[in-house]
């Protein structure tokens, strides 16, 4: 009996959990240090009622994808979105825009809460070009072929 005792005591004592709190998550490692900065500006992010609503590329947009909108960069396009603080984000043009003022990207609602972008609304940032995408070229820019004569 005594035997039982001492072995749920110290059964009870090894599988005791620490009061302490949980460590941090850990640091997103940093964007390829070969990337040279695209464009600098402010970020904001579309709000959850957009989504289902067709993008300029004709895609849907879905809050929980990492894409974003961007004025000139060619749809399919990969850019790092770097925060001042150290966080950053790795999105894919789907999406024209934003028009307001000083403002250089959209983020889709996952992208934004990955650099914390949700919480502030707006924040500085940098753009790094991963990957251009091909322009793709519209029927009427396409060049004619040219029609043999007989």
């Amino acid at each position: 009996m005594k035997r039982l005792l001492c072995l749920a005591l110290v059964t009870a004592a090894c599988a005791r959990t620490s009061t302490t709190e949980a460590p941090p998550p850990p640091l997103m490692p940093a964007p390829p240090p070969y990337l040279t900065p695209f464009q600098g500006g402010k970020a904001t992010y579309y709000h959850d009622s957009l989504a289902g609503n067709p993008t300029a590329s004709g895609e849907r947009y879905d809050p929980r994808a990492m894409t974003a909108a961007h004025r000139s960069l060619p749809f399919g396009s990969i850019v790092d979105v770097v925060r001042r603080d150290g966080r950053w984000v790795r999105v894919r043009i789907n999406d024209r825009g934003p028009y307001g003022r000083g403002r250089i990207i959209d983020l889709s609602r996952s992208a934004a809460a990955q650099v914390g972008v949700d919480r502030a609304g707006i924040a500085d940032v940098t753009l790094y070009v991963v990957y251009r995408a091909p322009k793709k070229v519209s029927r009427r820019s396409a060049p004619r072929p040219q029609l043999s004569k007989r």
